[in-house]
């Protein structure tokens, strides 16, 4: 079987390929923390995935590790000062193992800092690192992951999450419209809230929404919103024609499936 060829991907195509073999490999909760269907993904707090790994001790207990997983993508060796932001965020939230993922090598220079952290510093968590022999190593034998992995013609895992992101801002941005209008007691004839109610929302549900709503909560929904306005664009947030939101609600509910979960689930 061929393996990935991990040099042809992009850096967000790789951080999918990472996403789907910890999958693979028995990791739980595994949380690709992009947050946007943009390339650069600024807020991630130094790690691309969370991930838990359940571990049975020889007396059969059981616990289970949080892993912070760092993906990089480089040429050449990935240098010192690009872990960094890995290790701080470690440092402060403790997790079981800071691990970096490369597709090809960390520099001579970065593991020598690596060791020099350990000693020095004596971490409250483990760290790993996984360069290119080690994936190609965990991916033999794993003839149907690395298939879906390169079968062309097929979306890319990244593809599918970035769209699956695209059309959960758009559902989330609609429902927002609704509750705003609802909150600041506009006409319920507006054509928005009749929409909204007709396909989305009932009065109960967003009765409720609001009800548990704080200032500070609606603040910073609405400060959301203006990020998937500058995000997505504004002039292509609707409104939309009856067909058209049917088939957003649909496209998201398609994405969803792709990814495991039961058909129609349309939370926001």
């Amino acid at each position: 079987m061929e393996r990935p060829d991990l040099d042809a991907l992009d850096e967000t195509e790789f951080e999918a390929f990472c996403f789907a073999l910890l999958n693979d490999l028995g990791f739980v909760n595994v949380d690709w923390r992009k947050g946007t269907g943009l390339p650069a993904s600024p807020a991630d707090r130094g790690r691309d995935i969370e991930a838990d790994l359940e571990r049975a001790e020889v007396d059969g207990a059981r616990h289970v590790e949080k892993w912070f997983v760092d993906c990089k993508h480089h040429q050449r060796g990935v240098p010192p000062e690009k872990i960094q932001g890995l290790l701080a965020w470690a440092h402060a939230e403790r997790p079981h193992v800071a691990l970096l993922i490369a597709s090809n090598f960390l520099s001579n220079a970065t593991k020598d800092y690596l060791r020099d952290y350990e000693q020095n510093n004596r971490p409250p968590f483990r760290i790993k690192f996984w360069e290119r022999p080690t994936l190609e190593r965990m991916t033999k034998g794993r003839d149907d992951f690395v298939t879906r992995q390169l079968l062309s013609g097929m979306r890319t895992e990244s593809e599918i999450l970035a769209a699956e992101s695209e059309f959960f801002h758009r559902v989330w941005y609609r429902r927002h419209q609704v509750l705003m209008r609802v909150h600041e007691g506009r006409d319920r004839d507006d054509p928005i809230i009749k929409t909204g109610r007709r396909v989305d929302l009932t009065d109960a549900e967003a009765r409720e929404i609001l009800e548990r709503a704080t200032p500070r909560g609606i603040e910073i929904a609405e400060s959301d919103a203006r990020t998937v306005e500058a995000m997505l664009g504004k002039a292509t947030l609707g409104p939309y024609s009856d067909l058209e939101w049917g088939m957003i609600l649909g496209k998201l509910s398609a994405l969803r499936w792709v990814h495991g979960d039961d058909w129609d689930n349309l939370k926001s």
